[in-house]
């Protein structure tokens, strides 16, 4: 009976353990994909692909963690140790330094090589052929009202023809009901002349004249809306840089290249330093990439064209909604990993921006900030605390 009771305990406690390590494991590969994104993706990809450094497939399997620990941390003190697997790398990576990361803790690189297995352990993602479909429901519809313009216009040009022929034909009918002659004059000729009889009616001018008034009158109100409006823009650039290509196949983070996005009022357009930080060893001879190399030997910017412009009246601050509100890029720049060309996607207008703060819950976990706010709302409201509810439809929140 004792030796069942040791059973069972040991049993007990080995369940608990597995079961907290796969807790541990999942926290960890959650932290390493954060950690992986925002410091290794720009070199390194999770699958066999070789990107300025090595593919990481299989990490854990070629290498013993604490190997990978001790050359996150120092890789040229590992070299310099005469370790052949490392010398080997850097001779075939034509000795590219990595950057060390001295800061990063064993649980945190052991998280990091944990996502990393998790990645390639995962279901392989849809088949690419779906991937157009999605970007294409995923645009907005765009000159929707020049198209519903066009075909009111077609269908108003075909009743009127449709009336003339019934003209036509209710007039020969009453002439041979009253037992006149029958008319000899061709069908043309007759559509001809009820073309011309109604187009000297003063009724029929009349409201040829309203409609088209209307349809002006409508046209320079939707032309007066769109002042100031770039919905679908998407310049030419001076390089031809895929966001599909860094942001969705590589999985480059916004932030990388955009250092602003989550602690400055702006996104911030990159340098063609952070371009180099990749393509000093990979594509070289890219015409594209070369015209990188002309940019910093002439000490010249790369003169990018901007896409998403809001007025000088608007402000706008990036950090304020992508770090404290949580919102992803996509949320006003739309699929942009998807995107060969950058589109504005979003209208960008004040209503639109209005309706969004209408809408949108305010990001009130983990902030004890907002604890008070939220239990004042929650008194007399069920819906959620929106960002309405905190100004967020005061106008000095977005104009000086």
């Amino acid at each position: 009976m004792f030796n069942r009771k040791i059973t069972l305990v040991t049993f007990l406690f080995s369940l608990a353990l597995l079961f907290s390590s796969n807790v541990v494991f999942a926290q960890d590969a959650a932290e390493g994909e954060t950690l992986f994104k925002n410091n290794c993706a720009a070199c390194h990809n999770t699958s066999d692909e070789v990107l300025v450094g090595p593919g990481l497939k299989g990490i854990s399997e070629r290498r013993p963690i604490d190997w990978i620990i001790k050359w996150v941390h120092n890789p040229q003190a590992v070299i310099g140790s005469g370790d052949k697997y490392a010398n080997d790398l850097y001779t075939k990576f034509n000795k590219a330094a990595m950057t060390p990361y001295p800061n990063f803790s064993d649980d945190q690189i052991k998280g990091i090589v944990a996502y990393i297995d998790a990645a390639n352990a995962a279901p392989a993602a849809p088949a690419a052929g779906a991937a157009p479909a999605e970007g294409a429901a995923a645009a907005p519809a765009q000159s929707s009202g020049g198209m519903m313009e066009g075909l009111l216009v077609g269908l108003l040009l075909i009743m009127v023809l449709v009336l003339v022929a019934l003209l036509s034909i209710v007039n020969t009918l009453s002439k041979l009901a009253s037992g006149e002659a029958q008319d000899e004059t061709p069908l043309a000729k007759r559509i001809q002349d009820n073309i011309k009889a109604m187009a000297a009616n003063s009724a029929i001018k009349t409201g040829v004249i309203v409609l088209i008034l209307l349809f002006g009158g409508k046209a320079t109100i939707d032309a007066a809306y769109g002042v100031g409006i770039h919905q679908g823009y998407a310049p030419e650039q001076p390089i031809k840089f895929s966001h599909k290509l860094h942001a969705g196949q590589y999985q480059i983070n916004c932030n990388y290249c955009h250092t602003g996005v989550y602690s400055g009022k702006g996104a911030n357009v990159p340098s063609a330093n952070i371009c180099m930080n990749c393509h000093n060893a990979i594509k070289r001879e890219s015409p594209e990439i070369q015209k990188i190399y002309r940019a910093i030997e002439k000490d010249e910017p790369i003169q990018w064209v901007r896409v998403h412009n809001l007025p000088d009246l608007a402000y706008f601050n990036h950090s304020q909604h992508t770090n404290v509100g949580g919102l992803e890029c996509k949320n006003c720049h739309g699929d942009i990993d998807k995107m060969e060309v950058v589109e504005q996607r979003s209208s960008l207008t004040m209503g639109w921006c209005i309706d969004c703060h209408r809408e949108t819950d305010v990001n009130s976990k983990g902030n004890a900030y907002y604890d008070k706010l939220v239990e004042l709302h929650n008194k007399d409201s069920k819906t959620p605390l929106k960002v309405q509810n905190i100004g967020g439809l005061e106008c000095s929140k977005c104009h000086y």
